[in-house]
């Protein structure tokens, strides 16, 4: 989830056009109010949440290698994707293009509707 938006967000900043701070804080409520589903108290909540932007920011600043296309960063997905890591890489080949083809297909988009479209991406 935080690699699609992070993509999301970078096509926004290459558009040159602000992204609307209600869908980020919307992104989050999402989650906290899942954790409180789940049963987890006040101090958890604020820990994990912590804990969970950390892993976005990172993701977000990270995730993109190049400057003017995309071009995906292998250690920050290996970083909290382990799996990825098989002796044939096949896995991550196809984990990369997938990311890949949906950072091209968000480009295509207009910003009005990236969000609701993206749900609509199939690879």
């Amino acid at each position: 989830m935080f690699i699609h938006f992070s993509i999301i967000l970078m096509v926004f900043k290459k558009k040159e056009i602000n992204f609307n701070q209600k869908h980020y804080d919307s992104l989050f409520y999402c989650i906290e109010d899942n954790l409180r589903e789940l049963g987890f108290g006040d101090i958890t909540v604020n820990k994990k949440m912590k804990f969970l932007n950390k892993i976005f920011y990172d993701i977000l600043l990270k995730v993109n290698l190049a400057k003017n296309d995309f071009e995906f960063n292998k250690n920050i997905v290996l970083k909290y994707f382990e799996n990825l890591n098989d002796s044939k890489k096949i896995k991550y080949e196809l984990f990369k293009d997938y990311f890949t083809n949906f950072y091209h297909f968000c480009f295509e988009l207009s910003p009005e509707n990236m969000i609701k479209d993206a749900l609509k991406f199939k690879y």
